[in-house]
């Protein structure tokens, strides 16, 4: 259940691995008017609920025997959040776990694991959601460093861009609020010194969509999906001189990702600026999938 988009993935786990069945997400967006001062609007919990009743006719017609109901950002941090989820379980039965920011990074690499082969290479896992960001410096066997970052999508998206397209002023902004806000990361980053940013579904799925329209390559919903630098710097300029009805023409856009994803592409600019990685690889798994692969 996250600030942005509510997530249903259905799965048997037998013999150490997990199958997937069903996976559906909705644009819940219940960061959106609230985010900033910590609270969850009345039409976004209208919103959360109906998509919480429409999961759960999904699993009861599956016949699950077991839920798992996890909530981040904006649920951990707004005032109204038990309030919410609270009011989830009173009408669907669904009783929710809200994670702190080092759990949800600590399940993101394990989803990342599972999607993308890393051996004793240290790799930085970066998940940029609505409300948090998590960077994980891990390889196959250890995580070396974890933090989650309120610095998502929404709350950049509420504060620093008040323009479409995204003025230059705008961009300058956003850039000196990381200058402040991920001090921590990069004192990681010289210390650990990883190589490959794996980037881990959301914001890096639509840009590997986007690469691979562009490419004439298969999309797919494999555990690891096709990007590079060049690739990720030629869709940053374009998207920077677009606005949101240009952002929809571009073949792999969706709907759900359009608002957000260029000050979610300001903060990966900025990342690529300021350290130097050989390459991106994108996995499409993240938190859920970490979930299931922490269960086996």
């Amino acid at each position: 259940m996250g600030t942005n988009t509510f997530h249903l993935l259905i799965a048997t786990v037998e013999g150490g691995h997990f199958y997937i069945a069903h996976r559906e997400k909705v644009p819940v967006k219940i960061g959106v008017g609230g985010i900033n001062r910590n609270l969850i609007t009345d039409d976004a919990i209208a919103r959360a609920l109906k998509t919480m009743k429409a999961f759960k006719e999904t699993l009861v017609e599956a016949g699950v025997s077991k839920i798992l109901a996890f909530g981040t950002s904006a649920l951990r941090n707004a005032t109204n959040g038990k309030d919410v989820t609270n009011l989830i379980e009173v009408e669907t039965g669904i009783k929710t776990n809200i994670i702190r920011g080092v759990q949800e990074a600590e399940y993101i690499c394990f989803g990342a694991r599972a999607a993308i082969a890393m051996g004793d290479k240290k790799h930085l896992i970066m998940d940029i959601g609505g409300g948090s960001v998590e960077f994980i410096i891990a390889n196959a066997t250890e995580i070396f460093w974890s933090y989650s970052f309120e610095i998502g999508g929404q709350r950049l998206l509420e504060r620093f861009q008040k323009s479409d397209p995204i003025r230059p002023e705008e961009i300058k902004a956003i850039f000196s609020f990381f200058d402040e806000e991920l001090k921590l990361l990069f004192d990681q980053l010289h210390k650990h010194k990883p190589e490959t940013l794996v980037g881990s579904s959301g914001t890096f799925d639509t840009l590997s969509d986007i690469y691979c329209f562009r490419n004439n390559i298969p999309v797919t919903e494999a555990p690891e999906t096709p990007f590079s630098i060049k690739a990720f710097d030629e869709i940053y300029e374009e998207l920077l001189i677009k606005d949101r009805t240009a952002r929809m023409q571009i073949p792999g856009m969706i709907e759900m990702r359009v608002d957000m994803i260029v000050v979610a592409c300001c903060l990966i600019r900025y990342l690529l600026n300021a350290y130097r990685f050989a390459d991106i690889r994108v996995s499409s798994y993240s938190l859920k999938e970490g979930v299931l692969a922490m269960l086996i």
